[in-house]
């Protein structure tokens, strides 16, 4: 269970607090262009991100005991921030014109948009963990559970 833990921290950190050190300036926050309203959002987004990362790492750490379903629940949490927030928005962006690159602040990395790059082995790294969960840690919980009933 520790290595499952280690791994859903390391997304978690990145995820959830990643964008609000990369963001929290003139290329988004405080970007002289944008209403005062846009600002507003993208605050409660990023507030949205410190809290939920928050309360992800108060299960990894501090709650007890750490169970198979306190995992499942903060890879389903990460999931749904990863998957259900990034990858939605990038896939929709000609819906709302929005674009994922923006050139005067972010970077391509091997060639690869450095969002695209970041959240997409994040993603791989988080289906890899969820099948670590899911083919290990469940197996192994069921067959413990069998013997103790024997």
């Amino acid at each position: 269970m520790q290595f499952a833990r280690a791994l859903l921290t390391l997304i978690a950190v990145i995820l959830f607090f990643g964008p609000i050190l990369r963001d929290s300036n003139a290329s988004h926050l405080t970007h002289p262009d944008w209403p005062g309203h846009a600002r507003l959002h993208f605050m409660w987004a990023l507030s949205f991100m410190a809290c939920s990362g928050l309360a992800n790492l108060y299960y990894l750490w501090i709650r007890r005991p750490l169970t198979i379903a306190t995992l499942h629940l903060c890879c389903t949490w990460q999931a749904c921030s990863l998957l259900g927030g990034f990858w939605t928005a990038v896939a929709l962006t000609d819906l709302y014109g929005g674009t994922i690159r923006d050139p005067e602040h972010h970077a391509e990395l091997l060639g690869v948009n450095e969002n695209i790059l970041v959240f997409g082995t994040l993603a791989a790294l988080l289906a890899a963990v969820y099948l670590y969960i899911r083919l290990r840690l469940d197996v192994t919980t069921a067959a413990a559970a069998r013997t103790d009933c024997s």
